[in-house]
């Protein structure tokens, strides 16, 4: 059991409990109306309904089970950056962050082993964000509820940088040195699993990228995104005719290499301990080859 005491400031006076306790703790609304309902939330010493109006200086009073240990699985992960926040570790390709089933493995379960989480009353990470399972890289997990929060304002509010390498296809001969997508973006009326930029819709994915080195019939990309939308680096390449090498839904075959070839290689933000991360995940030993063998 955790406990833990707030005190009502002026400016929340008039707040209902449980979004005074969601708020507090940054749980959602039903969750603190759970505890509440559990008699874990005291005012003033006494058991409250979560409809209850807070006056300034009351104290609440909070107690929550110990989080619920979740089983370990998945390989041993690289650790990019380590505080009592939040960490990064460098994916491997093939994994996916969240388990398929009870017993899969997975980034999460995987994570497990390194050091205290408590999120959602689980022993677990937050997820801020994410990664495709065949993409590699720097990924970003959160140790507490509030750093989840934070981080995802961090997200929402554009003050974390996502640069990947992609090796693309250049069918169309040798691209320019740099470049910027700004396109509308949305699930593919044909078939609703894809995504596609060739769509109405108010949503916008832009993104940046630079040539790092030009090779036979490719190019390796150094992307750096603004938005962060569901597969949009491998839309936005393919549908500007440089289509990722290995993406089997929206890029081209490749003898180079077996996945799609995208490395989330650097993350950069605000960490909730106050300090400034930038941390960045070597380049996998599958597309240092699939170099090699276009260079």
């Amino acid at each position: 059991m955790t406990g833990e005491s707030f005190e009502v400031p002026p400016e929340a006076a008039g707040e209902r409990l449980d979004r005074f306790v969601a708020g507090a703790l940054s749980i959602p609304v039903e969750a603190a109306r759970r505890l509440v309902r559990a008699g874990r939330v005291r005012v003033r010493g006494r058991s409250a309904s979560h409809l209850r109006r807070l006056s300034a200086g009351d104290v609440v009073e909070i107690s929550r089970p110990a989080p619920t240990v979740v089983a370990a699985s998945g390989p041993v992960l690289v650790v990019l950056h380590d505080d009592a926040s939040c960490l990064v570790v460098s994916k491997p390709p093939g994994l996916p962050v969240e388990p398929a089933g009870r017993r899969s493995a997975s980034v999460s379960g995987a994570a497990v082993r390194l050091g205290r989480f408590d999120v959602a009353g689980r022993v677990a990470p937050g997820l801020p964000h994410r990664l495709d399972r065949d993409t590699s890289g720097a990924l970003l997990l959160a140790r507490t509820d509030r750093a989840l929060a934070a981080l995802r304002r961090a997200f929402e509010e554009g003050r974390v940088v996502k640069e990947y390498l992609a090796l693309v296809a250049t069918p169309a001969g040798p691209p320019a040195g740099e470049g910027a997508l700004d396109t509308p973006y949305g699930r593919d009326p044909a078939d609703p699993r894809r995504f596609t930029t060739r769509v109405s819709s108010a949503r916008r994915a832009r993104l940046s990228w630079r040539v790092e080195r030009r090779l036979a019939g490719a190019a390796l990309l150094r992307v750096r995104l603004e938005t962060g939308r569901t597969h949009q680096i491998r839309v936005q390449l393919a549908e500007a005719g440089m289509p990722v090498l290995g993406d089997p839904t929206y890029g081209v075959p490749s003898d180079a290499i077996a996945r799609q070839a995208l490395h989330a290689e650097r993350l950069a933000f605000p960490s909730p301990e106050g300090t400034a991360v930038d941390a960045r995940a070597p380049m996998p030993e599958d597309l240092r080859r699939a170099l090699e063998r276009l260079a």
